[in-house]
């Protein structure tokens, strides 16, 4: 008896799992919020939206754009850790990610253990410009005219411990010179402040920066990635002059923490579709963004941490703590 009440057991249970299908078999079956923790119109905003009209049109499903803007993507990255690990909420995941790590004593979430980073999307070298009065050609004039005045140039920085101003830092360092930050409100306040000829420096993305490069008012001498820029053929990377210098931003896509493996995986197979599209392609490029070569999970996670001890170091040989 107790055989046969085991064996009905048994066939029931094989039942209702045949009848209960796998979190990932029907995902999505309903729309999908991406948060971007930035304000709409930015280059991360764009980005984003590109990603999400492509998977939209792929998946048959709404995909939302939701931008919680504000401290250093904190806010962001908290809606994020605290929503439910279903698939139907995914994150913008940038080197600020990496970098809050180590500047912010105490945040609001677990980086490793509330966020699961699923996959990068694009790169984005960023590009030293100057305004076209600044008596240099290339980063060694300007490095010898920095060196001669010290203190006496500036550079535009957009708040402590954003990407942009942690690789004016690393260059600084890199480079033994003295140049003094200005904080700006943003990328467009600071390229304005530049044109006038009232900062000497800065790096700035293509996104923002293409319009001024273009027009004559500023000039691009370097750029950050040691690879060199797809957009900018022309322009030598800092790593000519000093090697150890390689960076780029990114821009990535994370989900909650504890989202089931299957759904990852089926997202990351959704993402690479994405990213390997001739019209997505395109439409990077025409940013000066690129697209990335779809990498296995693992990788991107691997990739992180590397950032994470990367920034770490800088801030660290920056003195840089927030106030």
């Amino acid at each position: 008896m107790l055989n046969h009440f085991y064996r009905a057991v048994f066939t029931g249970l094989l039942a209702l799992a045949a009848a209960t299908p796998a979190p990932a078999q029907n995902y999505p079956s309903r729309s999908i919020r991406i948060i971007v923790p930035y304000a709409a119109g930015g280059g991360a905003d764009i980005a984003m939206r590109v990603i999400a009209a492509k998977l939209q049109e792929n998946t048959g499903q709404p995909v939302v754009i939701e931008n919680r803007p504000g401290a250093s993507e904190i806010p962001g990255t908290e809606a994020l850790a605290r929503a439910a690990p279903d698939g139907y909420t995914m994150g913008f995941l940038s080197n600020t990610h990496a970098i809050n790590q180590t500047l912010q004593p105490k945040l609001p979430y677990d980086s490793e253990r509330d966020i699961q980073p699923v996959m990068k999307l694009v790169n984005v070298p960023l590009v030293m410009i100057i305004p076209p009065s600044l008596p240099v050609k290339n980063v060694k004039e300007l490095v010898a005219l920095a060196k001669a005045q010290p203190g006496k140039l500036n550079y535009a920085s957009f708040g402590t411990g954003g990407p942009h101003g942690l690789a004016m830092e690393w260059f600084k360092n890199v480079s033994g010179t003295d140049i003094v930050a200005i904080n700006y409100m943003g990328i467009a306040p600071g390229l304005t402040a530049l044109a006038q000829g009232d900062v000497h420096v800065m790096f700035t993305g293509m996104t923002g920066g293409a319009p001024w490069i273009k027009s004559g008012k500023a000039r691009a001498i370097a750029v950050t990635s040691a690879a060199g820029m797809a957009a900018m053929p022309d322009v030598p990377p800092i790593a000519r002059d000093y090697p150890e210098f390689d960076m780029s931003s990114w821009y990535g896509l994370g989900l909650p923490g504890g989202t089931p493996p299957e759904v990852v995986a089926r997202l990351h197979e959704e993402i690479s579709k994405v990213l390997n599209d001739p019209q997505v392609r395109q439409k990077f490029d025409s940013m000066g963004v690129e697209a990335a070569t779809p990498m296995p999970q693992k990788e991107f996670i691997a990739l992180m941490r590397k950032e994470t001890l990367t920034w770490s170091r800088v801030i660290k040989a920056a003195g840089i703590k927030l106030n």
